[in-house]
């Protein structure tokens, strides 16, 4: 009896409700005291389009954006350093009315001069960014945040730094006293951040909202008369607080509430005069000093409870050294140039090996076949296209990918993402593309439908139009070859360091010409992994296979057609026709057009062509050196090869793909260009 057919694996993702997305996306305030590393949490998560506002009636600055949260969506706004409500000054009291009242302001405020401090509506959650290493005095901050009413994480940061100080914070406890959650963060290495964020759409999802912090009994009792009165109806619905702050905040004196009631309710002042002065009468202290030693009490008693002491010789295994290898800020660029060693190893030495055993002994016996009717040379384009195919997959495209899947499967690139994230942001692209732009170096056509897979919008665009301008081998092969032998280290060197100066540029004008750049991402940071063969084997398959559909049928028909050309003669038409930009613009000989136009198919051809087309291997003989660093120029910049223009159709559509060859070949005319007329000058001057 034969076997039923295997049905399809199908992976299911658990999907929370409500979901919070367009216009019921969250809404997340930082706050917390100076240098607990808030701003650095939201730059860890933030877009590459950060707006910058300024707090109404103050000169104190936010910044907010958009992030990704998995299947949910927020804005996150990092209000400017605060202290405490006591006494707060002017900028303070502006980023707490913003958490209070958001941009709805209350009946009291509706007097004051302008607009409310930002213009957006109150915030779903409150995350209050907490230093552990001085974890007492935020506490203060956080029994007044806990009055307020709306849901609240703690992000307890810095817990490293704690831990080599010997202070050990029992999260658990310090979360069940307040009853809020509170995450342990490593804001500068990305430890923890993808948790704080979840926990924060679950407090909004279950509606959690700390537990009330009352005074000590003796200022409660105190206080009861008072608290009866501000009670009133009319009084609550003018200041909208919940009940206690309000209190407190009377209690304690504090200047704008006193004078509202005064300007609001001034029929109240003097029964509420009364009444604060019974309190201050029974109690040891003026209200004021003992609302506040009573909250400084609080704070240090819950601090002593959640905080054990102890030596500072913490064990640190393999897993935290290889943390500070690669997420440390001060020197965790170690670890992503110790994998951009490895990729151009890989490149350079692996892939060079392995296509010194396939594509090159193919190419060499296809060589001893040399066809003159037009049938043979079309047959022999034919080869040529498919040993092009080969030297494309198998040498560059196969090893680079199942490498840089085994460090993803390890954890390693989730890091590196996270390290240069910043970095990126300065060209409009997240960390996460790190990975195609390292796969760029082995072959960009791997490197953009990796893009494509893992990027949408403005960034897939952008990223895939940059990918262009990475070197990859082949164009590194030519830059090696040639610079390498007649210009020494220095012109080597200095072609990479313009590619990366044009990328750089490149990205700042792309992000002009699409703006909308995408939300921030949370990412997360796995733990470290032993890969698996079989789930690598099958991730490098699925990131390469498509990549023989869509470039084979390019890659042999462009080479079918320039063989005809050549076949027919048409090389003299040709370069005649590419005389305003070979001999005009770049300065070049005039055979030159023909292995220019050839290196669309593949880069190192023409570089053999070169050699065909001045008849000799000494390329000093015909060009000087000048020639030599304005032709590799050219090679670098302008479009990689037909191969990659297949991908880029089928990622981001014609339009865009003919955009990105469009510019490519401008960029290769402007800089070979201008780096040809600036060197012949500076010949001149010397």
């Amino acid at each position: 009896m034969a076997k039923p057919p295997a049905q399809p694996r199908i992976a299911t993702v658990a999907l929370h409700q409500p979901l919070f997305r367009g216009e019921r996306r969250l809404r997340i305030a930082l706050v917390g005291l100076p240098n607990s590393g808030k701003t650095t949490l939201f730059n860890a998560v933030s877009s590459t389009s950060v707006e910058r506002g300024t707090l109404a009636g103050t000169q104190r600055t936010y910044d907010e954006c958009a992030v990704q949260i998995g299947f949910d969506e927020a804005r996150v706004i990092d209000l400017p350093n605060m202290h405490s409500l006591r006494h707060s000054e002017d900028d303070d009291r502006a980023a707490f009315k913003y958490l209070l009242w958001g941009d709805d302001r209350p009946p009291v405020s509706g007097h004051e001069p302008g607009g409310p401090p930002l213009p957006f509506a109150l915030p779903d959650v409150i995350i209050q960014v907490i230093d552990a290493t001085t974890l007492e005095r935020h506490l203060e901050l956080t029994l007044e945040l806990a009055q307020f009413g709306r849901p609240l994480i703690i992000a307890l940061n810095k817990v490293d730094e704690a831990q080599q100080r010997g202070l050990y914070i029992n999260s658990v406890v310090l979360g069940a006293e307040l009853g809020v959650t509170v995450v342990r963060t490593v804001a500068t290495m990305g430890q923890g951040i993808a948790e704080l964020f979840r926990a924060a759409v679950a407090a909004v999802r279950k509606r959690e909202v700390p537990r009330e912090q009352a005074p000590s009994a003796h200022i409660t009792r105190a206080l009861k008369p008072l608290a009866e009165l501000l009670a009133a109806p009319d009084i609550a619905q003018a200041f909208r607080v919940p009940a206690p702050l309000l209190v407190g905040e009377v209690a304690a004196g504090d200047a704008w509430f006193i004078d509202e009631l005064k300007q609001h309710f001034p029929e109240r002042m003097p029964a509420l005069e009364g009444l604060l002065q019974a309190a201050n009468a029974a109690l040891p202290r003026p209200l004021d000093e003992e609302l506040h030693a009573d909250r400084h009490y609080r704070a240090a008693s819950l601090f002593e409870m959640v905080t054990l002491l102890g030596s500072r010789r913490v064990h640190r295994g393999w897993r935290n050294w290889l943390d500070e290898f690669f997420l440390n800020p001060r020197f965790g660029f170690i670890g992503s140039i110790a994998v951009f060693a490895l990729v151009l190893f890989m490149v350079f030495y692996v892939s060079g090996w392995i296509d010194s055993h396939t594509s090159a002994r193919l190419a060499e016996r296809a060589a001893e076949w040399t066809p003159d009717s037009m049938a043979g040379v079309a047959g022999r384009a034919v080869l040529d296209g498919l040993i092009g195919l080969v030297g494309i997959v198998v040498p560059y495209m196969i090893p680079l990918v199942l490498l840089l899947v085994a460090l993803e499967e390890a954890g390693v690139m989730s890091r590196i993402a996270f390290a240069v994230d910043r970095t990126f942001h300065r060209v409009g692209l997240h960390g996460g593309v790190a990975v195609p732009f390292l796969m760029g170096l082995g072959c960009n056509v791997p490197a953009i439908s990796a893009i494509g897979n893992t990027t949408t919008g403005r960034e897939r665009v952008v990223a895939s139009m940059l990918v262009t301008f990475v070197p990859c081998s082949a164009r590194s092969a030519i830059i090696l070859a040639l610079a390498g032998k007649y210009l020494g280290a220095l012109g080597v060197c200095a072609i990479f360091l313009l590619t990366m100066i044009v990328i750089g540029v490149l990205g700042q004008l792309l992000q002009r010409r699409y703006p909308r750049g995408g939300p921030g991402q949370v990412q997360e940071i796995p733990p470290y992994a032993l890969p698996r063969l079989k789930p690598m084997l099958r991730e490098t398959w699925a990131r390469t296979s498509d990549i023989l559909t869509i470039v084979t049928p390019l890659l042999v028909g462009g080479s079918v057609l320039l063989a005809l050309l050549t076949h027919v003669g048409a090389d003299r038409v040709i370069n005649t026709l590419l005389m305003p930009v070979t001999v005009w613009w770049l300065g070049l000989p005039l055979v030159l057009g023909v292995p220019l136009l050839f290196g669309v198919l593949r880069k190192e051809l023409s570089l053999v062509m070169i050699y065909q087309a001045l008849g000799s291997f000494d390329v000093s003989q015909y060009m000087n050196t000048v020639q030599i660093m304005t032709f590799l120029l050219f090679m670098t910049f302008y479009v990689p090869c037909i191969s990659t223009f297949a991908v880029m159709v089928k990622t981001l559509g014609r339009r865009d793909a003919l955009y990105s060859v469009a510019l490519s070949v401008g960029v290769a005319l402007v800089v070979s260009g201008v780096a040809r007329w600036l060197l012949e000058a500076l010949q001149h001057l010397l």
